[in-house]
């Protein structure tokens, strides 16, 4: 069928890989004649890409999903992603849905729609978790300076507090030659960075035979790329020979993303994370023995089940001994389904809350730290489009964020600068020196 003359709008929630998984299912309305709108314009059908890594992830997808039958009562609502693999009967119930479309189905989804009436019930079709099997590529476009590159999907960890195995299915990928294809692509629309995105990207290969080291080879190869750039990565995945190479490497970025969640043995444990706070601190101190300037950011998640006041204190004073760059703290949040749920000893949310705040503030006092060792430095940076009262912010190498007075002719150029101090806003004031 074709749907020219037609408005499609999209909304994603959650991660970068939902990001670069919206960009191809939009793709595919083109493909078929409909305009992509903004999301807060009205539009013929609305395509909502959840998430439900918390309650909080599931509480803002019923948000955005009325907003989107508030904006055309009369417009077709799919909603698709992990909330609509994992709860597709809740998801369902939410008025205005028309259809709710699970992790295999979202790919085709203009097989589905018909012609665009709303529905007197919600369809569901979602596939099993044993039967998700296929891989879909997907990369950013259209919407950022920078675009996120899809290369592996699902995760056969099964950690005690995490519902993403069963929303997503088992870890896969495409081969290396196809996933190089895709970034050539990406270049060709224009971009001069990509980021690496996946479930957990460093189990690249597992179905194909290869690895994710010789990924990141044929990556840093693909002509006209000047920034490759590693999502989150698993410590006991992070082996020291992709260290080396991104320290001996023009193209990939100085940029380490590594989940720790706890800093006790004790909670890694009950988690049933692969790894130890031993094995972590090897892996960040290798890190700063050859590439010093490199940023570190660390995943932790505050107040899980079992976390009692010893706990925490542990965590957070080993956290406070890494020379990391910043922290991305979560509240922990109880998910059905979970073995985590069997964990005796649960933290009041309030203290949770108040356990978030303190690796808040060491983030904060750790990001400032970086900053501030940087300050007198010439660096490169990438300049986004996003402008915000005259000012427009850039990234560089080692993904600290500079500030200048905005210029068109800086959008998605690379350019030398001197930072010179940190501003009130927490970025870095620069000039601009070639």
């Amino acid at each position: 069928m074709n749907y020219k003359g037609k408005k499609a709008a999209f909304y994603t929630l959650g991660c970068k890989l939902n990001f670069s998984e919206t960009s191809t299912i939009a793709g595919s309305f083109k493909e078929v004649g409909f305009e992509r709108v903004e999301f807060d314009e009205k539009a013929d059908i609305y395509v909502i890409n959840t998430c439900s890594v918390t309650n909080q992830g599931d509480k803002a997808s019923r948000n955005i999903v009325r907003k989107a039958v508030k904006q055309n009562p009369d417009a077709m609502v799919i909603v698709v992603g992990c909330y609509s693999q994992l709860k597709p009967d809740e998801v369902g119930h939410i008025e205005g849905v028309d259809m709710v479309l699970g992790t295999q189905e979202k790919f085709t989804i203009p097989a589905f729609i018909g012609d665009l009436s709303k529905k007197e019930t919600t369809e569901i079709k979602t596939t099993r978790l044993k039967d998700i099997k296929n891989y879909h590529k997907a990369f950013s476009w259209g919407d950022r300076t920078r675009s996120f590159l899809k290369i592996q999907d699902g995760c056969d960890y099964y950690c005690s507090f995490c519902t993403i195995p069963y929303a997503r299915g088992k870890s896969r990928n495409d081969n290396i030659a196809n996933t190089t294809l895709e970034a050539q692509k990406a270049v060709a629309k224009g971009y001069k960075e990509v980021i690496l995105t996946g479930v957990n990207i460093g189990d690249f290969g597992k179905t194909t035979g290869e690895n994710f080291l010789d990924l990141l080879k044929s990556l840093e190869k693909v002509e006209g790329l000047h920034r490759l750039r590693l999502g989150s990565i698993e410590p006991n995945l992070l082996k020291d020979d992709i260290i080396e190479l991104v320290a001996n490497s023009k193209v990939l970025m100085p940029h380490f993303h590594i989940p720790l969640q706890s800093g006790s043995d004790e909670i890694l444990s009950l988690m049933k994370r692969k790894y130890s706070t031993d094995l972590f601190k090897k892996r960040v101190e290798r890190i700063r023995e050859i590439v010093p300037h490199a940023f570190i950011g660390v995943d932790v998640i505050a107040g899980t089940n079992g976390e009692t006041e010893k706990y925490f204190q542990e965590s957070f004073d080993f956290i406070n001994s890494l020379e990391i760059s910043q922290l991305h703290a979560f509240t922990y949040s109880e998910r059905s389904g979970t073995q985590a749920l069997k964990i005796p000893w649960k933290v009041d949310v309030e203290e949770r809350k108040n356990r978030t705040q303190k690796y808040i503030n060491l983030s904060e006092k750790k990001l400032r730290a970086f900053y501030e060792k940087h300050i007198g430095s010439s660096q490169t940076a990438l300049f986004e489009a996003q402008k915000s009262q005259d000012k427009m912010h850039g990234f560089t190498e080692n993904y600290i964020k500079v500030e200048v007075p905005h210029s068109e002719d800086l959008v998605n150029q690379l350019g030398r600068v001197k930072l010179k101090s940190i501003l009130p806003n927490g970025n870095a004031e620069v000039d601009i020196i070639d």
